[in-house]
């Protein structure tokens, strides 16, 4: 059955939910797109567990008529009979309803639909460590093939010994973001490097941050507040790839936050790339606040999903990757390096359900 505090917090998610129907019915909202888009969005993503709510208090009204006409002792037997099989009936689905709700208050995050935007770079390690950059590009690119999602290079610094000090790419289908988040982290890979004469194992690191890509309706962004530069395109080891200034370099200046794009030749196509960069890192810095204000449990839960934190080690002399949140290991290190990553990721999720599911 549903604690208390939790039937506090439904009865407030149906209110709400209540007020943004009657907000989209409104003619100024409905002559705006980008409001209405928003606010029928907001409205999606609550519509779950509304109705399961809504049944799950229809059930208790039945559960409340059967006791009534069995505490009342009528003698018609028929009539009792009818009661006893409605009060069981409806007894059964309020405790199937009510862990319905509870997985629906924890499981699926809206913005788990978007298109993912994943930076990837190289750390400790030089040379290496660029290198094992670009076997995590290549990972995530094989993954996503699997997945029927489309990769689009937003920026990317290769290094001279052909990984990435940088890389930036969109990935683009349904559930992106839902399916690759727990990227988020310190990769670490153990082994031998191809420079290495003494055979020696060494270690070296990337970070990855995946960020879900904000759409039109999510930020609004002030042109006032964008400083734009322009510079040569590049292309890996330096060398420039065009003589025009087609790279661009976004600054904006209330946050700090810096994109760059140099991925097309045209100018102002990698300025529009870059503006959606921005729009998601200003998107997710916002959901991020709106986090650690509703709970501070949230960095307990998977991790922080900081850059600083180590979640997975890559280590090719004992064709081994470990997870160290889960600490789920698997001994076929090729096949990960091929994209099949869905044993990490499924283990990921069905933890955080867990843990959210014992916090309620």
């Amino acid at each position: 059955m549903l604690a208390d505090r939790l039937r506090a917090r439904l009865d407030e998610l149906a209110q709400h939910a209540s007020e943004l129907e009657g907000r989209l019915q409104t003619p100024e909202v409905a002559s705006n797109h980008l409001e209405f888009a928003r606010l029928n969005r907001e409205l999606s993503g609550l519509r779950k567990t509304v109705d399961l709510f809504t049944d799950y208090k229809q059930a208790e009204v039945e559960i409340e008529e059967a006791k009534e006409i069995l505490s009342d002792g009528g003698s018609d037997p028929e009539m009792r009979e009818l009661a006893e099989m409605q009060l069981e009936e409806a007894t059964g689905q309020t405790a199937a309803i009510a862990e319905q709700v509870r997985r629906s208050l924890v499981s699926d995050d809206p913005d788990d639909l978007r298109d993912a935007i994943i930076e990837i770079r190289a750390g400790t390690g030089g040379d290496e460590a660029g290198l094992f950059a670009g076997d995590l590009k290549r990972m995530y690119e094989y993954h996503a093939k699997k997945r029927g999602w489309k990769i689009e290079l937003i920026e990317g610094q290769g290094s001279e010994q052909g990984g990435y000090k940088e890389i930036v790419f969109a990935v683009r289908g349904k559930g992106a973001f839902g399916g690759m988040r727990y990227e988020s982290g310190v990769h670490r890979v153990q082994r031998v490097p191809k420079t290495e004469t003494q055979g020696r194992i060494h270690t070296s690191t990337a970070s990855v941050a995946v960020l879900p890509e904000a759409e039109e309706v999510d930020v609004h962004v002030d042109e006032r507040d964008i400083e734009m530069d322009t510079m040569r395109a590049g292309g890996p080891g330096g060398q420039n790839v065009n003589k025009t200034s087609s790279a661009v370099r976004l600054t904006h200046v209330p946050t700090g936050i810096v994109v760059k794009c140099q991925a097309d030749p045209s100018q102002h196509k990698n300025r529009a790339t870059a503006m959606r960069l921005l729009k998601s890192k200003i998107f997710e810095m916002e959901r991020e606040k709106k986090d650690r204000e509703r709970s501070q449990a949230r960095a307990s839960q998977i991790g922080t999903g900081d850059r600083s934190e180590k979640i997975r080690t890559y280590n090719f002399k004992e064709s081994r990757v470990t997870d160290h949140r889960i600490k789920l290991t698997v001994h076929n290190l090729p096949a990960v390096l091929d994209g099949e990553i869905d044993e990490f990721t499924d283990g990921l999720k069905q933890d955080e359900v867990r843990r959210r599911l014992d916090a309620l």
